[in-house]
């Protein structure tokens, strides 16, 4: 028996297909330029554009789940162009609150009556979202904010995540391997994700901790939550007014410093990254604020995560390493924190690493940014497809928006003096070097013993040599079918030769014109599999070509 459920999402799924079917065809068309024949054709950068604001407006449109898609997206350099990232980045969760009506339905199957829960209670939300929308009230004599689900709002997310799961065996169709296996990881992800940021139970503990994580610090102010007065689908906590981040003639005007703002900003950022592991995850400016005393003010937490300790000792050593400018620390760290694959050619990628410092740096050796580099590595991400884990995907995106909202309150703010200082006052530079200090005399003792063991084998090794006794196993890995190809080829050149010199000799030498032309016939199969195989580019390419300039137009573009 089909449930409700079920039909919802199958009217579901023929309506997101039919929003999508430009799109389908244009990259169907990508790969059968006339749908089922004809070769692929390039796409520009103005063309990608128009297909990211076509991608924005499509998810716009379908609403809630399919917004929540698209902000998840902006943070997955693995699975999208740099183009679209930086179209998807704009998406806002900002639209039309729901009837106070069916809110306060939903408020009081999760509290019981408003007039009995508050004291007082105001119908006009102060933010709406795709997932939930906020109220001021008064609770037990203190201000509140009231965080309430949106009505109707499970059903709907649940025959669209149904829809999604069904889509994934098309999209799949239009990508290569390495990114569907990071699409499919995806859908798993924005699944568990878009269910926590439902659940208000979990948001209030993660603000609760965040909260204790800065407990007796002035700068920042989180929000204390009420429990007798939250729920799975209810949030109440205390409301702490403020100044919008990014409203700079405001804070001049309260006598707020805007580079102190950033500072303490950043600085917050690497405690909860580096320090607690639990960090704020929706830094826009709509969740910053800045109370009169310039501390910090966080909002909604429903969006966060958290690093387990070998990412956070990872971004501790890119840290220094970007500080030091040590192009093979930066790599050694990208590869063990698994944004950067083992294989990528490290050449091209330290190319990579040195050009984009050198174009952020300025004039002063000290002055560039980390969002710069992180920008060059996620579009390096993209040439090299990987999976990139959910929670370093929300690290890269927040140290990108914190980044944005820092230069925006001061244009020469220094990120990276601002992070080093940090690391110094926590002893975090001491600690590197002392692990330093004993892997150099790990690797000094290993010498050592080599220098006792070694000779020794290396002796038997050539007495064996010297009596002819010495075999050689040579294992090839040819993971990319090179030896294969080459095989192919050879094959196909001596039939196809074969083929074209059986029909000279039948035309030269028997006048047999029409055996000849048969060869000829014959033959042009294998002449058409050679030069078949001489075009296809399957894969990626081993060495794309970075330069300054290219690495600057894609900016600019």
């Amino acid at each position: 028996m089909i449930t409700l459920v079920a039909l919802r999402s199958y009217w579901r799924f023929l309506v997101v297909l039919r929003r999508f079917s430009p799109l389908i065809v244009a990259y169907w068309r990508d790969r059968r330029r006339f749908l089922l024949f004809g070769g692929s054709r390039e796409v520009d950068a103005e063309a990608q554009r128009e297909r990211a604001a076509t991608l924005l407006d499509v998810l716009l449109t379908l609403g809630p789940t399919f917004i929540k898609l698209g902000q998840l997206l902006s943070t997955r350099p693995d699975v999208l162009p740099p183009v679209y990232i930086e179209v998807l980045s704009r998406l806002q969760d900002d639209v039309p609150p729901a009837p106070w009506a069916e809110a306060r339905e939903v408020l009081e199957d999760e509290l019981g009556p408003v007039d009995a829960v508050f004291d007082e209670f105001d119908a006009d939300p102060i933010s709406g979202a795709s997932l939930g929308q906020v109220y001021t009230a008064t609770y037990e004599g203190d201000p509140v904010a009231v965080k309430v689900r949106r009505p109707g709002i499970e059903p709907l997310v649940n025959a669209d995540l149904r829809v999604i799961r069904w889509s994934l065996p098309i999209v799949k169709r239009f990508i290569d391997s390495g990114r569907a296996f990071s699409l499919e990881n995806l859908s798993e992800e924005f699944a568990k994700t878009i269910r926590q940021e439902m659940d208000y139970d979990r948001e209030r503990r993660m603000l609760a901790e965040i909260r204790g994580n800065f407990a007796g610090d002035d700068s920042v102010r989180i929000p204390a939550a009420y429990p007798e007065a939250s729920g799975e689908r209810v949030l109440t906590m205390e409301y702490v007014p403020g100044t919008k981040i990014d409203r700079i003639d405001d804070l001049e005007a309260n006598g707020l410093d805007p580079t102190a703002v950033a500072e303490t900003l950043q600085r917050a950022y690497l405690q909860m990254i580096i320090d607690d592991g639990v960090f704020h995850a929706d830094p826009h400016p709509g969740n910053l604020a800045v109370a009169e005393d310039g501390s910090i003010v966080f909002y909604d937490f429903g969006m966060s995560g958290r690093v387990d300790p070998y990412v956070q000792e990872q971004i501790v050593e890119f840290y220094v390493a970007v500080a030091n400018q040590d192009i093979d620390a930066i790599l050694d760290t990208l590869i063990a924190i698994g944004t950067l694959s083992p294989e990528a050619d490290r050449e091209v990628m330290g190319e990579v690493m040195e050009l984009a410092i050198a174009d952020a740096r300025g004039e002063d050796i000290e002055q560039y940014r980390v969002n710069q580099i992180i920008e060059q590595v996620e579009s390096t991400i993209y040439e090299f497809p990987l999976r990139l884990p959910r929670n370093l995907a929300l690290v890269l995106r927040v140290a990108t928006v914190v980044e944005g909202v820092c230069v925006t309150l001061d244009p020469e703010f220094d990120f990276i003096e601002t992070a080093t200082d940090y690391l110094r006052e926590e002893g975090y530079y001491e600690q590197t070097a002392r692990d330093m200090a004993a892997e150099a005399g790990d690797q000094l003792q290993e010498t050592a013993r080599s220098l006792v063991t070694v000779p020794p084998k290396l002796d038997r090794v050539l007495d064996r040599a010297e009596r002819g006794d010495v075999h050689l196993n040579v294992t090839i890995e040819d993971d990319t079918h090179v030896l294969d190809k080459l095989a192919m080829r050879i094959a196909y050149s001596v039939l196809l030769a074969v083929g074209v010199l059986s029909a000279t000799i039948l035309y030269s030498f028997a006048n047999a014109w029409e055996l000849a032309a048969l060869s000829l016939g014959l033959s042009m199969p294998l002449a058409i599999a050679l030069y078949r195989s001489f075009r296809s580019r399957k894969g990626i390419r081993a060495r794309p070509q970075f330069t300054r300039q290219s690495m600057r137009q894609r900016r600019e573009e």
